[in-house]
Order: structure tokens, then sequence, then C-alpha cells
């Protein structure tokens, strides 16, 4: 008899008439059981949401590893400013996502366009929704906000920042993830009363919700802005403004990639789910599945462009491996969780290859995007939404999205058409409501004269002219007064004369 089948009567009668007070006993062996069988329940929720809070963490640690890789990226004279608006990425961010992203997303019941519930967490902790979902869902949005400021670093006034920053993450992006993460949306895998095509689009961790959507926002940014001064010489040929710290670059790339590790994995929400009970599977094998294939995707991605560029420019450079092995890591999102490892592999060798070829392009159109954000995470992004419509497995797809069995899956793994022809509108969409929303957005605030700071100021550094001094002490003025130069002069005999105070 399980669990959920104890009951007084039943037990009584199976006691018999003999038991002295068998329905006191029954009562009795019933309340264990039940007791017994909501320890369980408890320890599953309180599981699951250490396991989501854990994966929090990790994807907030991406800001770190954003505003070190911005600060690597950009001149020295633009420390401070770039380093400051990735805070107020987090700030800002967190305040618009509480009053209003949140229940954009997530509010349900409601339309599969935008959410209506849960404004300022009201009704929030519910059976479908706890705090950890909430702080999970924050670092999301923000990294799409990080990602922009990438795109229009060096040359944006900071309450552009403040402005661009706060509309994404209160209102765009939550409006993108409630059309492919909410149970309500009309795109969405898990509603399973609407779904498009069939199935919905697979979309898991958001190489369309996040990153085509920070790329298309920073796309429409950068543009409206023009490049920055010198980026292109009088006959349009693209000069090197190259970032002051390599060793910056990287620490921001190892600090991104720990943290996907809570950006691709931790997207299941829940980790304690079997998939066939007693036995060693379950979404714990799947989630230690998704942290193989963003692993083999990016290192794949991260050699592909080490020996691409070094075709092309003749030189080993290690911040366009770091770039190619980000790409490889959004691209790898979307499909992460419902792919082979082998498949993971290609795709970080083409994520590698789209990422040089949008670079290549933007030059040629006189594009710039001091962090490549645009072309790695736009591209990418797209990429890795088609990837998946080609390689999802029909089993790891039924795992993950059980609510239809039998629906469609990837065009090269024997699944039809139908995923390709859902994940195609998912970038046209995304494509068209980023544009028509950040597109005006950048274009009022540059008729207003908020957006691009002044020449004098761009030469100078914003660091000086905008915030008060340079991220870096260059000599101590102090130190540097009280010490006499001095000029080694040689006579022509082989020992050299004493230094003399000039």
């Amino acid at each position: 008899m399980s669990l959920t089948e104890c009951s007084a009567t039943k037990l009584a009668e199976l006691i018999g008439p003999n038991a002295t007070n068998a329905e006191a006993a029954a009562n009795f062996i019933c309340d264990q059981f039940t007791a017994v069988g909501n320890k369980f329940i408890d320890t599953s929720f309180a599981i699951d949401n250490t396991y989501l809070l854990f994966s929090a963490y990790l994807v907030f640690s991406m800001q770190l590893g954003f505003a070190m890789l911005c600060a690597g990226s950009v001149r020295a004279k633009n420390t401070m400013n770039i380093m400051l608006t990735n805070v107020l990425d987090a700030a800002a961010g967190g305040l618009f996502y509480y009053l209003f992203g949140f229940a954009f997303a997530f509010g349900g019941p409601s339309n599969g366009f935008i959410g209506k519930h849960f404004f300022g967490l009201k009704d929030v902790p519910s059976k479908d929704f706890d705090y950890s979902n909430f702080l999970y869902q924050w670092a999301f949005a923000i990294a799409a906000a990080g990602i922009t400021s990438g795109s229009i670093a060096e040359r944006t006034q900071f309450v552009a920042y403040l402005i661009y920053s706060s509309f994404l993450t209160g209102f765009v992006y939550p409006v993108v993830s409630h059309w492919f993460w909410s149970v309500d949306g009309w795109a969405s895998p898990i509603n399973s009363g609407n779904l498009l095509f069939g199935t919905g689009v697979i979309d898991f961790a958001g190489s369309g919700v996040v990153h085509l959507v920070g790329g298309i926002a920073g796309l429409w940014g950068a543009l409206i802005e023009g490049p920055r001064i010198g980026r292109f010489d009088h006959s349009g040929r693209a000069v090197t403004l190259r970032g002051h710290s390599a060793s910056l670059v990287v620490l921001g790339t190892f600090m991104l990639w720990f943290g996907w590790y809570g950006f691709n994995p931790g997207s299941f929400n829940k980790i304690l789910n079997a998939y066939d009970s007693g036995t060693y599977y379950g979404q714990w094998s799947a989630v230690g599945r998704t942290a193989v294939t963003t692993t083999l995707a990016g290192c794949t991605a991260a050699l592909t462009t080490l020996f691409g560029k070094r075709i092309l420019s003749g030189h080993w450079n290690v911040t366009d491996v770091c770039n190619g092995l980000l790409g490889g890591f959004a691209a790898i999102t979307a499909g992460c969780s419902v792919v082979e490892p082998w498949a993971a592999i290609v795709c970080g060798f083409v994520s590698a290859i789209v990422l040089i070829s949008c670079n290549k392009l933007a030059e040629k159109v006189r594009f710039d995007d001091p962090l490549e954000a645009a072309q790695l995470h736009g591209g990418c992004g797209a990429w890795g939404i088609i990837f998946t419509a080609l390689f999802a497995k029909e089993e790891y797809v039924n795992q993950v999205y059980s609510g239809k069995p039998g629906r469609p899956y990837g065009l090269f793994m024997g699944g039809g058409g139908k995923l390709l022809g859902a994940h195609v509108i998912q970038i046209l969409v995304i494509i068209g409501w980023v544009s028509a929303t950040m597109g005006p957005l950048f274009f009022i605030l540059n008729k207003m004269k908020l957006l691009r700071i002044s020449p004098e100021d761009e030469l100078a550094g914003m660091d000086m002219t905008r915030h008060g001094g340079f991220a870096y002490a260059y000599e101590d003025e102090e130190h540097t007064n009280r010490i006499q130069l001095r000029k080694i002069e040689h006579n022509s005999s082989s020992s050299p004369t004493p230094p003399t105070d000039s």
C-alpha cells in the first residue's frame, strides 16, 4: 500500500475487529506515514530551491566576468566608466525587474504576449514560484543588459546607460522571456495547449531570449551612435583600437566560463526529478550532460578561433580566442540540454566561423563594437537557435519537455522540419521586437543629445571628464616631484663616468 492510499478505514479493515481500538491504531499508523511523506516533499523542495539558488549565484558571478572583460577590452582612459555601467546594470536592473520585469515575464495566468501578475513580487511565494525563481531570472535579465553595454562602450553618456538598461530589463527582455519560457507564452514548449508547430521553441537557456536580445539591442545602439573616433581612417580602413589589458580579458572570460555552469545546467530549475524512478538515471544526469555539452562547445570554438585567426592574421591572439570561446557558449545555450556531446563540438566549430565572419562583415560596413558583443551574442546566438533545431535528440527532448510526448525534434536527427520552422520564427520575432523597441529608444536619446558624449570628452577619456579621475594611479606625483632625473653620459674610455645630476 502506497503512502497516498493510507487511510484509517482501510487499515482498520486489515487490523480486524479483534484488535483493541483498531481505528485509533490505524490513525496512528497513517499519521506516521503522512509525516514521513511530508518530510520527503519538504526535502524535495529544499533540494531544488538550494540548487536553483546556487545556480543564481553562479549566473550573478558572470557580472564580475562581464565587468572584467569590458574593462580589459576598452582603453585605460574609459575603464572607470565601463565598470560603473556594469555595476549599475545590476543595481537598476534589480529594481526594475522586481517592480515590472518578473511580472511581465512569468506573471500568470495571462495571455500569450505578456504576464499580468507578481508585480513587486506580490503573491510570491506560490505553488509555482518561490523567491529563488525571481533571483535566478533577475540574473539572466541583467546579463542581457551587460551584453548591450559592451557594444556602445567608450562613447556613450552615462544617463543613456541608465535609461536603456532599465527599459531593457524592465520591459523588452521580460516580454521575450514570456513568449518562450512562460507556461502561457505563445511559443513556449511548456505551453501544452498552444504549441507553435506542435513543438514550441526549444531555447533552453537563452541563445535567443538572452543573447540575441542583448546582441540586437547593442547593434542598434552602436549603429545609431556611430563608430568611435579613430576606429576607421579617412579611406574607410579599420584601425585597431586595442583594449588596455589582456589580463583582465582572460580573467573575465574565465569568470564567465565558471558562471555559465549556472546559466545552462541551472536552467533546469530543479534537479531532484527521476526519469525512471529507482535507477541511476534522472534529471541529475541531464544536468551533468548539459555541463559537458557547454564545455565542449566552448573549447571547440576557442581552438577553432585560435587557428582560424592565426591563418588570417598571422598571430596567436588571446583576446580573439577568448571571444571565440564565449561565442561557443552563447551558441550552445539554446540546445545544451537536448543534444549529444558530439553535436556540441559541431556547434562550437561553426560558431567560431560565424563570429569571424560577422567581425569581417562589421569591418566592411564600418560597424564599431568594442567587445564584438553584437557579433558574438547576436550572430552566435542566432546560430545556436538554428543548431538546436537541427541536432536536438528525440530522447532528450521528451525527457526535458515531458508535457507532450512525441513532439518534433532535430531535422538532422530524423525529427522533420517543424522545429526548424519554429526556430526561424523565433529569430525573426526577436529581431523585430528588439528593433521596434530599442531602436526608437536609442534614436530618441540621440536626437535629444543624451546618447553620445562630445568629441572632446571622447578623446580625453570619460574617466577624467565624466568620473573625476582615471581608474589607475599611473604615478605617485608627490614621490615623483622629489626625484631628480639623471642623465648617464659615457666618455671614450671603456669605463663609464659616474652619473651627474642634470
